[in-house]
């Protein structure tokens, strides 16, 4: 443990996801920092918030999300059009459940009326820390009433001694760069069953343009004129 920033290395974070304790995660910008365990209750009550709250299932191991396919109520294309969406543009997607499909008991923290929230940002300086836990569930690192810590200083403020945080520097070696863009939470996404795309909340990456409509264009020529990442 970093004892003057409060922070723990990544075999400590990985030891206290075994143990079921919430851990707070650094991101890349521009995303702030979240916090996950292998407990959605864990989550919440790391938060602040009611335990049985919904959370976000955090679909970094594409084995959790293609175990989903035949659960979302989504043509081929449209599953395709998600993983892209979650792997390529780190968003959070609200994906639609099919009314007699019978979804996987650990899809329930992250299912509510009809849909589940997935996050599946993949970002490979993170990705052993969280390899052993193929099943996380995740939201935004902040206490009730506060934004998204945009550091791990930020963190560890906000957060009870009891939640470790996993700064950056612990992963790449160095702080962020004290010029980078501002940070925030994802921008979350709702994909329809018929292909449509809604913007459901703004964030980070849809800060840069003018409003929902120019973002969402571009999300359709972007995905439509680049090959899929492999």
């Amino acid at each position: 443990m970093n004892r003057d920033l409060g922070t723990v290395d990544a075999d400590d974070a990985r030891h206290a996801l075994h143990q079921g304790t919430a851990v707070v995660l650094p991101n890349p910008a521009p995303l702030t920092y979240v916090v996950a365990a292998t407990d959605p209750q864990a989550v919440n009550a790391a938060k602040g918030r009611p335990l049985p709250q919904a959370v976000a299932l955090w679909a970094h191991d594409p084995a959790t999300l293609a175990a989903l396919d035949d659960t979302l109520d989504l043509t081929p294309h449209a599953v395709a059009l998600a993983r892209r969406l979650l792997t390529e543009e780190r968003v959070t997607l609200l994906l639609p459940l099919r009314p007699a499909a019978r979804p996987p008991s650990w899809l329930s923290p992250a299912a509510q009326d009809g849909w589940t929230l997935l996050f599946g940002a993949r970002w490979t300086p993170l990705l052993p820390v969280l390899a052993d836990h193929p099943i996380l569930y995740v939201s935004s690192a902040n206490r009730t009433g506060h934004p998204p810590a945009a550091s791990a200083a930020e963190a560890t403020a906000m957060f009870p001694p009891t939640v470790p945080v996993l700064g950056c520097a612990s992963l790449t070696g160095t702080d962020p760069a004290p010029a980078e863009p501002p940070r925030a939470a994802t921008t979350t996404l709702r994909l329809h069953p018929d292909g449509r795309l809604e913007l459901h909340r703004h964030g980070a990456q849809n800060r840069p343009y003018p409003d929902a409509h120019h973002y969402l264009d571009h999300l359709r020529s972007s995905l439509a004129t680049s090959a899929p990442r492999t």
